[in-house]
């Protein structure tokens, strides 16, 4: 599947257009890709050749992968780098496969600046370009097109992104060159990775809100060389790139600025404790791929302006002494008494939100009836919430990995502060799940509130979410038959004990596979009760104008007019239940020969007696058919057109695991699919990823779309 260009994390670097190209993808042992020529991918979405990181840089060139169609007029996105950290000196680079298979980069006198060397030899190798912008070595004879020898990408699922895996093996997002651009800093421990210099601001904020921060920044006022330049202090950070720098390996500190003050091209300066002595370095225009580092680090002095360095601050300091000074010279008494009132008014004020704070904090916390976790507890356990220990991202936040001090591991749910509806969400799912203990239902084992801060803190779950392993050949087989029906039967028991056995009636509203997390002994817990709804004394139903949950798993009632029950969640089991069953996802699946979505799929195998048709094909060696075909008819009876007719989940546990006749279904809801025409135009007000507590992989969300407000009919 082609993967879009906004999806992978790149950089942005000016390049030279080429004029040649091959028609072809992919090279073999008789042809070789030389500077000036590239491929192109079969569907024209990628194109891999040589390029220069700035429009006047022409000497150092890189083997990369970029978009052939960018938006953007003067820079291309370049998803992939070779020889990222070896440049090729000027146009002689080569790329070709060798007599023993590898492929190797060659610049000028063949020596090689980059290779792939694999263990053993394979007699047809090609090295072809797919649309997915991945570049992958292979047998040409393979009958599976999938089966790599090596490929340039793979899957992220802490990010959720694909990421270049460079000859460098960059351990963080960081570490991709250029990613903040020009005279930006990047930090994986901030949330938001890149900020700009002092004096200095994004050249293209557009971008910087979608966090493509690969144009870099300018200077907020214009350099202009003069006397009094000075330069502002950054430690612990990775230099940036030497390409255009000077070294000089005998000179202090002190000398090493002075060198640099001499030359208005310099731009910053840097001294490194050699053997014997001191190296200064001085770089020459823009500064890329700074970074800051977690520990160590080197200390670097970027050049500022006489208005903004350190130098003209003590001048600045003084005047501003003199001045005030003299305004309390003249002000005198009526100043002092003025201060000294507003400062008791805002005392006495101080108060009075104290103690109101206090008595909210108090009875706020009297009702969550759940321990309470200071902030810098967290902080410490997720190494103050780093982009590493990131497991997902959720509709109301971002969930992290973490572990006290006693060894426990844990996932925190940190909601976002801009959410509009997370506070309100927040609270009903403490106030839940605090009361709730079921072993098929995800355990809190806490909760801070701290300044704008809201956390809840989870049990953490090490074997992923359901949706992980049912949608994806390879990880389905490690669930087979004897695995899921116990997890089903897990997952139905979870839901009756919140319709029946709990002290509430509880309502989920969004029971889906990556809401469905696994134990390390792999059984199913539900989670997610951000949504949830609760039902008091005997009612059994309500209407509500906020639609809430997730396209495919809806009850018609439910998606269409707004009314829920237990039965909506009952319908949502049922999709589950076929998803879990099929291996295939109730908002992908079209069967275009009969129009049909996945249930009218499974409904009309099952009127033609050839309901193990749609059993996923690495079950075949494991199931028990009994089983299977009872639990297709009871997925059938979940996602029946009315309420009314659905069984309640007292009546589906007991269908799960008896061997009585079951009553026949009736049509299903939703069974009809979409015309390919009409897809483009069918999406939800706002896409989410669902939250997990355990490690996630993002593939699994990337066809759910949870919806957030919906107004009825």
């Amino acid at each position: 599947m082609t993967i879009p260009c906004f999806m992978f994390i790149g950089i942005y670097v000016s390049v030279s257009f080429f004029t040649t190209s091959y028609a072809a993808d992919a090279i073999t042992q008789s042809q070789t890709l030389r500077d000036g020529k590239t491929l192109v991918s079969k569907h024209g979405s990628f194109q891999l050749g040589f390029f220069s990181p700035t429009a006047s840089d022409t000497k150092n060139r890189f083997l990369g992968i970029w978009c052939k169609n960018s938006s953007v007029s003067s820079a291309t996105t370049v998803t992939w780098v070779a020889n990222q950290h070896n440049p090729i000196n000027g146009s002689s680079g080569l790329l070709m496969i060798n007599s023993s298979g590898n492929v190797v980069l060659l610049s000028q006198n063949s020596t090689v600046v980059w290779s792939i060397a694999l263990s053993k030899q394979t007699p047809n190798p090609i090295l072809q370009l797919l649309d997915s912008g991945n570049l992958v070595l292979r047998e040409a004879r393979d009958g599976n097109s999938r089966n790599y020898l090596w490929q340039s990408l793979r899957w992220d699922e802490k990010a959720g992104l694909y990421r270049s895996l460079l000859a460098s093996s960059s351990s963080d997002i960081c570490d991709n060159y250029g990613r903040c651009g020009p005279y930006g800093m990047c930090d994986i421990s901030n949330s938001e990775v890149c900020s700009c210099l002092k004096g200095f601001q994004p050249k293209d904020p557009g971008n910087w809100k979608y966090a493509d921060n690969s144009g870099g920044c300018e200077r907020i006022t214009p350099f202009v060389c003069q006397n009094g330049d000075g330069f502002e202090k950054y430690g612990g950070v990775k230099l940036p790139d030497t390409t255009h720098s000077w070294v000089n390996q005998s000179m202090s500190l002190k000398e090493c600025r002075a060198s640099c003050l001499n030359s208005c091209s310099c731009t910053a300066y840097a001294i490194s404790n050699v053997k014997g002595g001191s190296s200064c370095t001085i770089w020459f225009g823009d500064l890329i791929s700074l970074r800051k580092l977690l520990d160590e680090g080197q200390d670097l002095y970027v050049r500022m302006p006489a208005s903004e360095s350190d130098t003209d601050r003590p001048r600045k300091t003084k005047i501003i002494v003199i001045a005030v000074a003299a305004v309390s010279i003249v002000s005198g008494t009526f100043l002092a008494v003025y201060c000294i009132h507003r400062r008791r008014r805002k005392l006495k004020e101080k108060l009075r939100k104290d103690g109101m704070m206090g008595q909210n904090n108090e009875g706020q916390k009297e009702d969550l009836e759940l321990p309470s976790f200071s902030l810098p507890t967290l902080i410490t356990a997720t190494d103050n919430f780093s982009f590493n220990m990131k497991l997902g991202e959720g509709g109301f936040g971002s969930v992290y990995k973490g572990r006290l001090v006693d060894g426990q591991e844990i996932a925190v749910k940190r909601l976002s502060q801009s959410s509009r509806q997370g506070i309100a969400e927040f609270k009903n799912e403490v106030i839940l799940i605090a009361k709730l203990q079921h072993r098929n239902l995800v355990k809190l084992l806490g909760y801070c509130i701290q300044g704008e801060e809201r956390l809840l803190i989870y049990e953490y779950m090490p074997n992923k979410s359901l949706d992980f392993y049912i949608f994806d050949q390879n990880q389905g087989r490690l669930l087979d038959w004897s695995q899921r029906f116990p997890i089903i039967c897990g997952i139905a028991r979870g839901l009756l004990y919140l319709h029946q056995d709990s002290r509430l009636r509880i309502i989920h509203r969004d029971l889906k596979a990556s809401n469905v997390l696994l134990d390390k002994e792999m059984n199913p817990k539900i989670s997610d009760f951000g949504m949830a709804r609760i039902f008091g004394g005997d009612q059994t139903e309500g209407v509500t104008k906020k639609v809430v949950g997730t396209y495919g798993y809806m009850a018609p009632e439910y998606a269409i007019d707004g009314q829920f029950s237990v039965k909506s969640d009952v319908f949502s089991f049922g999709v589950l239940l076929l998803e879990t069953l099929s291996g295939k996802r109730s908002r992908g699946f079209y069967d275009r020969n009969h129009n049909l979505n996945l249930i009218g799929h499974a409904w009309r195998l099952w009127k033609e007696g050839r309901s193990l048709e749609m059993i996923d094909k690495c079950l075949s060696d494991s199931c028990t058919l009994s089983e299977v075909l009872r639990c297709i008819h009871v997925s059938l009876l979940c996602v029946q057109q009315l309420p009314e007719d659905r069984p309640t989940m007292s009546t589906v546990v007991l269908m799960l695991g008896g061997e009585s006749a079951l009553p026949q279904p009736k049509k299903p809801a939703f069974f009809l699919g979409k015309h390919p025409s009409s897809e483009a135009g069918s999406s939800s007000s706002k896409n989410q990823t669902s939250s997990t507590f355990g490690v996630r992989n993002e593939t699994s969300s990337t066809n759910e779309s949870s919806i957030t407000v919906l107004e009825p009919r």
